[in-house]
């Protein structure tokens, strides 16, 4: 039911002065790409930071000072 009142408002905004059907068409649609699109959207994000925190990890990998390395000589 709130979803389907924040389309109605949307549709309100996005049509202006000319509301009506047309504010009413353009919440419906608004409602329903944010029911069936964020889930997808939601996902992508989430894994884009997980790959991210990920490559971090690795970047940061323990370093060693120069004088714990055995010397070539």
């Amino acid at each position: 039911m709130l979803g389907k009142l924040a389309g109605a408002w949307l549709g309100n905004r996005m049509a202006g002065q000319h509301s009506g059907a047309r504010g009413a068409i353009l919440g419906y649609g608004a409602a329903a790409l944010a029911r069936r699109g964020l889930g997808p959207l939601a996902l992508g994000a989430g894994a884009l930071w997980a790959a991210r925190k990920f490559a971090e990890r690795r970047r940061r990998s323990p370093s060693y000072p120069s004088d714990a390395t055995p010397s070539s000589s």
